[in-house]
């Protein structure tokens, strides 16, 4: 961010505006300090346009040669001090990436006293660790988290990055994006390196899942995309890799958040995102009363209760059950889909599964193209027989 000083006129409009007290006005002129974050806010309210707000890939010559920029990145989100399932996940399509590229694989780290979770870190495909630890980092905090982000990509000007389509991801990725002003693509679900330009090819659901849209990023730099958690596989830790820890400074951010309370939920109500076997029904059920069933084969089967989108919307069941491009993805062993047609929404939630039983009336329904094993019938009458298998097989 720069401040034409010429054309400045010292009104304190950029001061006011700016959500980090970064600006002040000397002899009435408007000077930044270090607090400054490069956020834009100030450029925005100038109405001199004294300030110019440049920061990232805005092609503004060779400080911005997009030939720069190298290696795939994996930002490492934290659950409890521990990896998120999801950056495990994304480490191991990143290192496939990479190497397509010929290019480092790097995670991304920012936390409070997290440097014993490089091995793993290692383990799972990377290179390079960039280890930013600071007691501010303790808790995701969008403003600190955005502001060394920020910082290290304008620092290091890694080539890709992959965050997960997480609460947080969701949250930290447009930031990062808009003060980089690179593009982003959201909820991806396929990655590969495209043959003609070597650019990653972002694939996502659009237009209401009913196209599957490949996404490239030719002009700006990093290419960004969040993927949602499940999606890809996780690869077998090699415990015998090492790596390269930088460990990486950051200028202290003022954050706009202040924590009153942290509560601890003891236990999530559905995890379906984790569950091994995935019991799940859709508006072939008939009536919501007939949602016993399911439930009563996937406690029988130690699985976890799904839900198409129908079902949500009818308020048949709670969304937070709900399997789909606008729900969860999942990728159990296990996914029986009970009366569940298969639009295309519903596929690109758990077409990952392991295993597809499918059971429906109608032999043409959508779900049986993607499913391993098939019944043909009225579930209503499918459901208590096979749960009645099961219990004679376990009595």
């Amino acid at each position: 961010m720069k401040i034409n000083s010429e054309l400045c006129s010292g009104c304190g409009a950029c001061a006011a505006a700016c959500p980090f007290g970064a600006l002040v006005i000397k002899g009435n002129k408007a000077e930044k300090t270090d607090a400054c974050t490069d956020c834009g806010a100030c450029a925005s309210a100038c109405s001199f346009e004294a300030i110019q707000a440049g920061s990232g890939t805005d092609n503004g010559g060779d400080a911005h040669d997009l030939n720069s920029y190298k290696g795939v990145w994996v930002y490492l989100e934290l659950k409890d001090r521990q990896l998120r399932g999801v950056a495990l996940e994304l480490l191991a399509q990143g290192r496939k990436l990479a190497d397509e590229m010929g290019q480092e694989l790097a995670g991304v780290l920012l936390g409070d006293n997290v440097a014993d979770l490089a091995n793993e870190v290692f383990a799972n495909g990377a290179d390079r660790l960039y280890l930013v630890e600071d007691p501010c980092y303790g808790r995701y905090d969008a403003d600190q988290y955005t502001a060394a982000m920020t910082e290290l990509i304008n620092t290091y000007r890694p080539a890709v990055i992959l965050l997960g389509a997480t609460h947080n991801g969701r949250d930290l990725a447009p930031r990062v994006a808009a003060r980089i002003k690179t593009g982003l693509t959201a909820d991806c679900t396929g990655l590969s390196i495209d043959a003609e330009t070597g650019l990653v090819a972002w694939t996502r659901p659009a237009f209401g899942g009913n196209i599957m849209a490949t996404i490239l990023c030719p002009n700006h730099r990093p290419q960004m995309g969040t993927v949602r958690p499940r999606v890809f596989k996780r690869a077998e830790p090699d415990c015998g890799r090492t790596g390269t820890i930088v460990r990486a400074k950051t200028k202290a951010t003022t954050s706009r958040v202040k924590w009153i309370k942290s509560i601890k939920s003891l236990k999530e109500s559905v995890n379906l995102e984790d569950a091994e076997i995935i019991v799940a029904g859709g508006r072939g059920m008939g009536k919501p009363e007939s949602f016993a069933l399911v439930s009563e084969l996937a406690e029988l089967l130690g699985g976890a209760v799904g839900a198409s989108r129908a079902v949500v919307d009818a308020g048949w069941m709670p969304a937070d059950h709900q399997v789909g491009q606008t729900g969860k993805t999942v990728a159990p062993r296990v996914y029986i889909a009970c009366g569940i047609s298969g639009a295309i929404q519903h596929l690109a939630g758990m077409q990952g599964s392991d295993v597809i039983v499918a059971i429906n009336r109608d032999a043409s329904a959508p779900i049986f193209t993607v499913a391993h094993y098939g019944i043909v019938g009225d579930v209503n009458e499918v459901l208590p027989a096979l749960i009645n298998e099961i219990r004679c097989a376990t009595a």
